[in-house]
């Protein structure tokens, strides 16, 4: 059994668009991408090590594999997460018709959510996913997200691609892990736990 893990950027109020610089996304005229850039230092970048010390692939989003692929083919093999991302096979949610290029890379094909469910009971290393937010609320929507590690930046953005939007299960999560770091930065990790239960105080 495999295990999906969405490791995300995110601002305080819950914007994951573009963290890493101004042109990674400007759909529907967003302005304000690397919000993470000021904030990224030895301890936050201590728990992305973390991150790729576990055994995984990736699941990307056809916009984030695009991005990677134009980046980290490119960094030589003395980077080290350069190296890591280009042996590690890339599953890709595409419908275009533009072939995968990048080594190691195959499609999830027509039916996302099937394809994944068949990785998902297979044997094989966790399944990572980075950025791609269409594909994370697809994901959601199917409930088949079994952790979000999230590093949360103390910014405001206002607006922006969400990482709970419409597709979101109503659901309980349990926090795993926390941290915080002297620049404001949190780590916080949560597995799915179950119905959401209400009450009254009346």
């Amino acid at each position: 059994m495999r295990k999906i893990t969405a490791a995300v950027f995110v601002s305080l109020d819950g914007v994951m668009q573009a963290p890493g610089g101004p042109d990674e996304d400007t759909d529907s005229g967003f302005t304000a991408g690397g919000w993470v850039f000021p904030y990224f230092d030895e301890a936050t970048g201590g728990v992305m090590d973390e991150l790729f010390e576990r055994k995984f692939d990736l699941l990307l989003g056809r916009k984030t594999y695009d991005i990677f692929a134009g980046y980290w083919p490119k960094q030589g093999a003395d980077d080290p997460i350069g190296k890591l991302f280009n042996s590690v096979t890339k599953y890709v949610a595409t419908h275009g018709k533009q072939k995968l290029e990048w080594e190691n890379s195959q499609s999830l094909g027509s039916d996302v959510v099937a394809t994944l469910r068949e990785l998902k009971a297979s044997d094989g290393p966790e399944l990572l996913i980075q950025g791609s937010s269409d594909l994370i609320q697809t994901l959601m929507e199917h409930d088949l997200i079994d952790e979000y590690r999230l590093l949360i930046f103390p910014v405001l953005l206002g607006k922006g691609k969400r990482l709970f939007g419409d597709g979101t299960v109503t659901q309980a999560l349990k926090l795993m892990e926390q941290r915080t770091f002297p620049n404001g930065v949190m780590l916080a990790s949560y597995v799915p736990a179950g119905e959401l239960k209400t009450g009254s105080f009346v």
